[in-house]
């Protein structure tokens, strides 16, 4: 059994503990930002150059993060997952690959692009049958815009698809972004709290899935951290049915990936799929590792971040940010708090 499907498993009878919590790298961001998808350039002591390396070596990462096994799911495009999968990187493998089976228009993220500035408009490159033969699990993303006509859209589009992956026996995780610009939520609606705009969508997510069918239900929500209070009112709505997972933004401190995830977990997120703040750092794997030691509350947030400037210490790479530095909290979220 993949490692997925043991702790869903164990989630949904209510038997969650730390060790349940659900690990995803998510590679697929070349269907969001293109040519600089893979991580940045680095030298021989880790140190930051110029550019972005090419897709052999976005690939390598992945490959070395499956094998690894620290993960519990592999999100990559399906161009990528194809290759991978025909490769026989999962045969055997714990971890699950995972495809994006939509690509709206709110993550075009081409430099000098302005397609964020309008509301999403739904669209699919990914063809299920094709994504079928080498992986039954994927991502489905939405957001709301408060709009009217551009939410109707967004919400065809998810039952067209919806009704499409169950005729294919396919399974899908829920993506629920954040708009990326005003929405006009509350008096102040520029500047809205975190709490308000987690309202919203959590009351959006619940609205929009009481009416669909056990069969076509996500196995688990992607959604940004607005805030304990939201998160919490969200995960423990229907704990073993509407698993709660967060998505990582932008890379931040090393003390905003660990704060992030050990304060969502607290709160009843259930799961965590990270891009950036895994693909950016200085040594992926090693911070993946420390993930799951402060899931397993074996170290604090803080306490990870020394344990990795340690590591890095120790095997001669260039941190990006000095200690003190890579200590602090810089999400705006987590700051409020």
């Amino acid at each position: 059994m993949k490692h997925l499907d043991r702790k869903l498993d164990a989630i949904r009878s209510g038997r969650y503990t730390p060790a349940y919590f659900i690990l995803a790298d998510a590679k697929d961001a070349d269907m969001a930002m293109g040519l600089t998808s893979p991580a940045r350039v680095r030298d021989v002591a880790g140190g930051l150059g110029a550019g972005h390396t090419d897709r052999a070596a976005y690939l390598d990462a992945m490959r070395q993060m499956v094998r690894e096994g620290d993960i519990d799911i592999l999100l990559a495009s399906a161009s990528s997952a194809e290759r991978l999968a025909g490769e026989g990187l999962f045969t055997g493998s714990a971890v699950t690959p995972a495809v994006r089976y939509n690509d709206a228009t709110d993550i075009w993220f081409a430099r000098g692009a302005r397609y964020t500035e309008a509301p999403s408009r739904p669209f699919r490159s990914a063809r299920l049958p094709q994504v079928r033969a080498f992986a039954d699990l994927g991502l489905y993303s939405v957001t709301f815009s408060n709009e009217v006509e551009a939410d109707l859209r967004t919400l065809d589009a998810y039952a067209a698809f919806r009704e499409e992956a169950a005729a294919l026996g396919l399974r899908h995780f829920l993506e629920v972004f954040n708009p990326a610009f005003d929405i006009g939520l509350g008096e102040a609606a520029a500047q809205a709290a975190p709490a308000d705009l987690g309202a919203f969508i959590g009351d959006s997510i619940v609205r929009t899935l009481a009416g669909v069918v056990a069969a076509e239900q996500p196995v688990f929500l992607k959604i940004a951290y607005n805030g304990y209070a939201a998160m919490r009112e969200l995960a423990r709505y229907d704990p073993q049915h509407l698993i709660v997972g967060i998505l990582g933004g932008a890379r931040g401190t090393t003390r905003d990936t660990f704060e992030l995830l050990a304060r969502a977990e607290a709160a009843g997120a259930r799961a965590a799929l990270f891009g950036r703040k895994i693909k950016d750092a200085e040594d992926p794997l090693r911070l993946v590792g420390l993930m799951r030691a402060v899931l397993a509350r074996a170290l604090a947030p803080d306490e990870a971040v020394r344990v990795y400037h340690e590591g890095l210490r120790e095997a001669g790479r260039v941190p990006d940010r000095a200690l003190g530095d890579d200590l602090e909290l810089t999400d705006p979220v987590l700051l409020s708090e």
